[in-house]
């Protein structure tokens, strides 16, 4: 068995292992993923991006951490197509990825400082139908429901699909007691068929949004892609914000939204690819 090269990414902090699946000497398994993301026994990683390249055509399949595969990543896709990029299989013209369930048209916009690259990513037409969102607490469109999360607690959950689950939570004020005392429930809730990814969001102008991220799989992570269009989303919906283009503010850095007039929600970010590696062959071939 030879040694096993990987890329690592970061996208706003949140950071993705790269392999090619032509490189691998074994089935991609749930627990394999849980050990190379694991940060001290394994690389360490929010997750794993298995590339599948052939020619002119990119597939993506997306690992969260806890071996589960995740439909769709907004900073997943921007390491990847920083991933092509730093490869040379990508230049300026837009390029199609294809997940397991859908295609993601992207484009790199420009090359920033330390080797990172702006890039663009058509993520879709929100949902807010229940059964495209997986959520059994109402049928057909929803907007508000109240959940209730046990011992006390309650929430009042805006669903959305970015063609994965989202639930965004609008406070006044994010308190880092209340994120991690609700959003762990939220995220497993029983009102979502397979979990849901969670936003608390905090409107902080006309175009702008303050939001803290819990993602199913993973836990918190400092920002994610997708979860800014979730937000945006449901903000523009609810008449939370008046601006067409909005700027998602997370701890790991701001990413832009922007609302186009046919649906479709655009994410605009950067990504990086920060080192490339090998995995020993003999460590490999223990997992």
């Amino acid at each position: 068995m030879a040694d096993l090269p990987f890329a690592k990414g970061q996208a706003l902090g949140n950071d993705y292992l790269v392999l090619a699946a032509a490189d691998l000497p074994w089935t991609l398994t749930p627990e394999r993923v849980r050990v190379l993301c694991d940060r001290h026994h394994g690389v360490g990683s929010d997750g794993v991006l298995l590339a599948i390249l052939g020619d002119d055509r990119f597939q993506l399949r997306i690992y969260n951490p806890d071996g589960s595969e995740a439909e769709k990543s907004g900073n997943g896709l921007r390491i990847f197509a920083a991933y092509l990029h730093d490869r040379g299989l990508v230049g300026e013209e837009p390029f199609q990825v294809e997940l397991p369930g859908d295609t993601v048209t992207m484009q790199i916009l420009r090359e920033e400082g330390e080797g990172a690259v702006l890039v663009r990513a058509a993520m879709g037409v929100p949902s807010f139908q229940a059964e495209a969102i997986g959520f059994l607490a109402a049928k057909g469109v929803v907007s508000e429901v109240e959940l209730d999360l046990g011992d006390g607690l309650s929430a009042t959950v805006h669903p959305v699909s970015m063609g994965n689950p989202h639930c965004v939570v609008r406070v006044d004020d994010l308190v880092r007691d209340d994120f991690l005392r609700r959003a762990p429930r939220l995220s497993t809730h029983s009102a979502f068929r397979a979990g849901t990814n969670v936003q608390f969001a905090r409107v902080t102008g006309p175009g702008s949004l303050q939001a803290w991220i819990y993602e199913r799989g993973a836990g918190e992570t400092l920002a994610s892609g997708s979860s800014a269009c979730a937000v945006a989303a449901v903000a523009h919906r609810n008449g939370w914000i008046s601006e067409s283009e909005v700027v998602i503010e997370m701890p790991g850095g701001n990413a832009v939204v922007s609302l186009d007039d046919d649906g479709m929600v655009r994410l605009e970010g950067p990504a990086q690819i920060v080192y490339h590696g090998v995995i020993r062959s003999e460590v490999a071939a223990s997992w």
